[in-house]
């Protein structure tokens, strides 16, 4: 008989070898006592949706890891390209040129482009959601303002898919809070009946 071959695409080392580059960018998730990763299995207490509203997973971490230094390489060649293709000062008729932008103003730009990527790394590493989404939305309106729309989109897709889970967390975080406080209530009004006070009228007998 003939042995099976092997699929081309089941290599032990190249499947370690990701495994631990997984596994080095991303905390590997918790496993319950039913079988279940944590990642996958949506919050429902008020305590797990506090520290969901609290943090960024562990997928919303590495995109926002991986978009940083993207986002800064994609603004250093968006600056250069604009200042190689800068209009001159002036024509050739020697009237000043009206859109010819200075220098400082590039490099100014490309200062406060670094920096929103610079925020964008912090704010993922520091798993702050929120925060991250904003930073994004900036960096991604920032390049679309300068006509590079291919950039700026998948920057803005991404603030917004951001800001969206944000919302839904603090509302679920909001409704699960009310639920509690209406089951409280509704756990103090069903509970033994007050004692009735004592009369102190003086009813004389007959």
């Amino acid at each position: 008989m003939r042995e099976a071959r092997r699929p081309a695409n089941t290599d032990p080392d190249r499947a370690r070898l990701g495994e631990r580059l997984r596994n080095f960018f991303l905390k590997p998730a918790a496993v319950d006592a039913s079988g279940e990763d944590s990642a996958s299995r949506a919050p429902r207490t008020v305590a797990e949706l506090e520290a969901a509203v609290r943090f960024a997973n562990d997928k919303e971490r590495l995109i926002g890891l991986i978009a940083a230094p993207l986002a800064a390489a994609i603004g250093i060649l968006v600056i250069s390209a604009l200042i190689v293709n800068d209009p001159p000062a002036k024509l050739k008729s020697g009237q000043i040129n009206t859109l010819h932008v200075s220098l400082s103003l590039y490099h100014d730009l490309g200062g406060v482009i670094l920096a929103l990527s610079v925020l964008m790394l912090v704010t993922a590493i520091w798993r702050k959601r929120l925060y991250l989404g904003i930073v994004t939305a900036l960096y991604g309106l920032a390049i679309f303002n300068l006509h590079y729309w291919g950039f700026g989109v998948p920057f803005i897709f991404f603030a917004a898919w951001l800001l969206v889970r944000a919302y839904r967390l603090q509302r679920d975080l909001r409704e699960a809070t009310e639920n509690n406080v209406s089951r409280i209530a509704a756990r103090g009004a069903s509970g033994r009946r007050p004692v009735p006070k004592a009369n102190r009228r003086y009813t004389p007998p007959r």
